[in-house]
């Protein structure tokens, strides 16, 4: 297993001498895992690391527990420990949205704010093999495109690392088990109230039954092949964007009309949001109605006409230019 994760941080570059890690520890077997392995490599590999553990207020004492249980290890191990409670649910109902989707944007936030207040530059999450394979059948669910079928990613934007990615789950409970970690378990993670769940517990299980019993692995292939074409599909569009590009600034990148009026749809609509990711820093907000609304109002180039896709954003064609206009 530790074997595992060594590869796996050689194969990705997830890890380089001198990084400075946060890791977000539950005390669940995964990131209890995550922690017993990198704490053992940190030394051999010249990295540090930082534990936070985030109390999301849902289970009461068991969640107090296991904020104990996280933080006796680290006193153990001599390792930087930091807490933060944070009330996921007042959270999902304050911005409506599903305590699912709270309790990660209150995780990140703290991690985050443990990343700066250590000086460190990257956040490791013990996200495995299954959970991959879970995000992207949530993903076809959802009817993603090619780019949600890739799951999670061992490495985002540099910053973001995932160094049990090529673990299984039950790989990493035989770990705990030979270890004698003595994990905590969320029972939560049996209700299949959740969506992830769901799949978790019943929509795999029965594949594996009635199909494939080795359903996971033949995701996971796939995933590999989708990003290996996603990864060419997207240094052509880069290449295209640095062609057609006429000039970006601060809020405003300009583009050729009539060159990108040429090309095909599908390096139209990645150009597009590689556009938007320039502005933004992010895609989120846009839609792939969106993205064909602009490219119709590009075909069409008739006089100056513009179209917002929403508040933030200003498509506008004038004197055979394509402006994207952050408002």
């Amino acid at each position: 297993m530790k074997q595992k994760v060594i590869e796996t941080i050689e194969k990705y570059n997830l890890i380089k001498s001198g990084d400075k890690i946060v890791l977000g520890v539950s005390g669940g077997p995964d990131s209890i895992t995550m922690l017993d392995i990198l704490k053992d490599l940190k030394e051999t590999m010249n990295f540090e690391i930082y534990v936070v553990h985030v109390n999301h207020m849902i289970r009461g004492q068991d969640a107090i527990n296991d904020q104990k249980y996280v933080e006796n290890y680290c006193n153990k191990n001599n390792i930087e420990f930091y807490t933060k409670a944070i009330d996921v649910q007042e959270i999902a109902k304050s911005k409506k949205i599903g305590v699912e989707e709270a309790g990660r944007i209150a995780r990140y936030e703290a991690f985050e704010e443990i990343l700066k207040k250590t000086n460190s530059n990257k956040i490791a999450t013990a996200h495995n093999k299954n959970d991959k394979v879970e995000t992207i059948i949530m993903h076809i669910l959802r009817g993603s495109g090619v780019s949600g079928l890739k799951g999670i990613s061992p490495i985002r934007d540099n910053k973001f690392i995932k160094p049990l990615i090529e673990c299984s789950r039950e790989e990493i409970e035989k770990y705990c088990e030979i270890n004698k970690l003595n994990p905590c378990i969320d029972k939560t993670n049996f209700e299949n109230s959740y969506t992830r769940n769901k799949i978790r517990n019943i929509v795999i299980p029965y594949i594996k039954e009635q199909f494939n019993p080795n359903i996971v692995e033949t995701i996971e292939r796939l995933s590999e092949v989708i990003s290996s074409e996603d990864e060419y599909i997207s240094e052509i569009t880069q290449k295209e964007y640095e062609k057609l590009l006429i000039s970006k600034q601060e809020n405003q990148i300009e583009i050729q009309l009539k060159e990108f009026n040429i090309l095909d749809n599908v390096i139209k609509s990645r150009l597009i949001l590689l556009v938007v990711k320039n502005i933004f820093g992010s895609i989120q907000g846009i839609e792939k109605i969106n993205i064909v609304d602009i490219i119709k109002l590009c075909k069409n180039n008739i006089g100056n006409k513009f179209l917002m896709p929403n508040k933030n954003l200003k498509v506008m064609i004038k004197d055979k230019k394509i402006y994207f206009i952050k408002i």
